[in-house]
């Protein structure tokens, strides 16, 4: 279901009631009358809807972490907000944006609409902006020529699957992170959509490369053996974007994620 859609018809009904009310039915009505069901239930309402639509559309937005795809940066069952408009102001339900403000840069944690289906809503970081090449060899991602330092640390400890994963501090441009790097998981890409500007990339049996076309991002996830990213779907234009990841506001099994990932 399109939540922003829904949330702006709710906002609208509840408020043309409003209006009806505040302009013309209150004005029939005896002083000590009480409310009818209309007012009580829906036109009471419009405040509230107008202030969640609102915020959700221009200021922040919370979402759950479905998969481990971002571990260790981001753990399944974080919820986390969402910047809504330091890439720029956007309309909501048709994402078109009408006000710039910042481009995303590598690094970033983003939310995007998934290009083979809109209708989900994917995070993962942004390695590539437009006109960049990124080429992942060996387990190792290069961006412009310039492979990304690795200093490694303690190996991550998978409870769900109890099993210890190599992790890395990956230096790159403005940002250090940790990655997690599975070195007997094969190196390959496989399983590759026709996506759109496939022509500007090369699948080898142990890499590839690609040229970030004019628009558009490329996106990968911190857990780089456990995430289906663009790498296998393709990059991710500039009107999917949603928002910049910056806070973990709650999670039920762990408290201590509170206010992790700034």
């Amino acid at each position: 279901m399109n939540f922003a859609l829904f949330l702006l018809v709710v906002t609208l009904v509840t408020g043309v009631l409003w209006v009806v009310d505040r302009f013309w039915a209150r004005k029939s009505r005896a002083l000590d009358a009480p409310e009818p069901l209309w007012v009580e239930y829906g036109a009471s309402f419009f405040p509230i809807f107008l202030a969640v639509f609102f915020l959700r559309s221009f200021l922040v937005e919370p979402f759950k972490i479905p998969s481990g795809s971002m571990i260790p940066t981001l753990l399944v069952g974080d919820f986390i907000l969402v910047n809504k408009f330091t890439y720029g102001i956007r309309l909501p339900v048709i994402n078109k944006k009408i006000i710039d403000i910042n481009d995303p840069e590598r690094g970033d944690v983003m939310v995007f609409r998934y290009p083979p289906d809109p209708s989900l809503d994917y995070i993962k970081r942004v390695v590539a902006l437009p006109g960049d090449t990124v080429a992942y060899s060996k387990k190792r991602l290069t961006v412009n020529g310039q492979e990304l330092r690795q200093e490694k640390r303690s190996d991550y400890f998978d409870q769900d699957r109890a099993y210890y994963t190599p992790r890395y501090l990956e230096h790159g441009d403005k940002v250090a992170h940790e990655i997690l790097v599975e070195s007997e998981a094969p190196s390959a890409v496989v399983q590759v959509a026709n996506f759109p500007h496939r022509n500007q990339c090369i699948y080898n049996s142990s890499d590839f490369e690609c040229v970030v076309p004019s628009g558009h991002y490329f996106m990968m996830g911190d857990n780089r053996d456990n995430s289906q990213d663009s790498r296998y779907w393709g990059f991710v234009p500039n009107e999917n974007i949603v928002g910049k990841a910056f806070l973990v506001w709650f999670n039920f099994s762990d408290l201590k994620r509170i206010g992790a990932f700034k």
